[in-house]
């Protein structure tokens, strides 16, 4: 074992060593990677989908991918245990004994920021890589994705190339300025009980026959919409709509149906919301469907933090590790990226004190995400916390360099021209920081 360990370290310093000397020839803001750190990667990326899993509230770095189990129990209350996990040097809370077992799959950046402690801004900057202000509504990275590796690139697929489990994440337009046309299609319904009654439109026990009948008399008794036709807007709705009728009609609506998957599968993912928004990801992206959004709600946890977590991080441990296992049995992982994280992270230390009972709050400083697959390296670490987790030690991660890599390894130049019908004249993501993008797990 020490062998092989010295071996990866020679292998990764001569990498290193290579890539910082192509920088310096290349320039600073060398491939799609940019930043000072440079980078040769080539324009056309491995990646094809992205499944984005949105902790709705924002999940505690501590309590999962970042633990501090010397820092005593006003930080990690009775949580100082971590986990050893199948990845040198990697541990993870132990409340999560199934992504210890995979951890060789993903990688977990620890020292993501943006400094902001409200919902909204927060949600916002971690969707769309930008601070709010200026008078733009900036479209979020499910909408860029969705037209540019969807609609530009030919996308004519029955069920819409951004969809969101199983509701919206609200907190602004994810299409922004791009209009109505990018917007998620999001589903309703709950996939963990059968049949999954997608966003209304699918009655038990009603044919397709007759779902056909009740939407042709819609159609004749919209008049509004009738009447505006020609209308930009009005057309843009009447579009989303269609598309949303024709994703329940022929073979679309069998993409829907879990109760097709053998229920061995079913019950590794966990016959609740969560595993099985997880198998429902896995079958869309196995379609080609190019961003899916799990909207997973629960994690402001401001009261009652660890047994909020005690009865809920169960599920996802269960529904997430499956779901990478799955992918990479099925040959999907490399061209499919799992992105798991929230707005923000949650204050290192706990309240303990009335009416908070051991909660924490709001924590923009520093905080977790994980990503895996589409090229991605599994199994390392970027960045580091302070001892307590309250403070960047070593290569802070800026939002739009996190969600710039994403977009690279899509094969999409981040510092690329954002093509627009209105004509606005900015990029797909901003310049990359001075430490870069994730150039390290690439």
């Amino acid at each position: 074992m020490s062998t092989l360990n010295n071996l990866e370290d020679r292998r990764q310093f001569l990498k290193n060593t290579v890539a910082g000397s192509l920088a310096c020839a290349a320039g600073s803001r060398g491939g799609l990677f940019g930043g000072t750190a440079g980078n040769t990667a080539p324009k056309q990326g491995k990646a094809k989908s992205v499944i984005q899993i949105w902790m709705w509230g924002g999940p505690s770095h501590l309590d999962t991918f970042d633990p501090k189990p010397g820092a005593g129990k006003d930080y990690c209350g009775t949580w100082d245990k971590p986990l050893a996990t199948n990845a040198p040097h990697l541990e993870i809370s132990q409340s999560l004994p199934n992504l210890a077992k995979c951890a060789d799959l993903y990688s977990v950046v620890r020292t993501l920021t943006h400094r902001s402690n409200h919902h909204e801004t927060a949600a916002y900057q971690m969707q769309t890589g930008r601070a709010p202000g200026g008078g733009l509504v900036y479209p979020c990275v499910g909408a860029v994705i969705s037209k540019i590796k969807g609609y530009d690139a030919g996308y004519n697929d029955k069920i819409p190339p951004y969809i969101v489990l199983t509701t919206s994440q609200g907190r602004f337009s994810e299409s922004g300025f791009l209009g109505q046309k990018y917007k998620p299609f999001v589903t309703g319904g709950d996939p963990s009980k059968m049949p999954f009654i997608v966003s209304g439109y699918v009655v038990p026990g009603m044919t397709e026959q007759r779902q056909s009948r009740r939407q042709e008399l819609l159609q004749k008794l919209d008049t509004f919409a009738n009447a505006a036709k020609g209308d930009q807007l009005v057309d843009e709705i009447g579009i989303a709509r269609e598309n949303a009728v024709q994703l329940l009609q022929g073979d679309a609506v069998k993409t829907f149906d879990l109760a097709s998957e053998p229920d061995k599968i079913r019950d590794a993912y966990g016959k609740n919301w969560f595993g099985q928004a997880c198998l429902m990801a896995r079958r869309l992206v196995q379609r080609g469907v190019p961003y899916v959004t799990i909207n997973y709600k629960g994690w402001d946890t401001h009261r009652r933090h660890f047994e909020t977590l005690t009865r809920r991080q169960p599920e996802w441990d269960a529904g997430l590790s499956m779901l990478l296992k799955e992918l990479a049995d099925l040959g999907l992982l490399d061209t499919t990226i799992v992105w798991w994280g929230g707005e923000f992270g949650r204050t290192p230390k706990i309240g303990w004190e009335s009416p908070w009972f051991g909660g924490r709050g709001h924590f923009g400083n520093c905080f977790s995400a994980v990503l895996a697959g589409g090229g991605f390296k599994g199994g390392k670490t970027v960045g580091e916390t302070d001892s307590t987790g309250s403070k960047i030690q070593k290569r802070p991660v800026e939002v739009a360099d996190f969600l710039g890599s994403i977009y690279a390894q899509l094969g999409i130049d981040p510092d690329g021209k954002l093509l627009n019908e209105k004509g606005i004249d900015t990029t797909n993501m901003p310049a990359a920081s001075e430490a870069g993008r994730l150039i390290e797990l690439v």
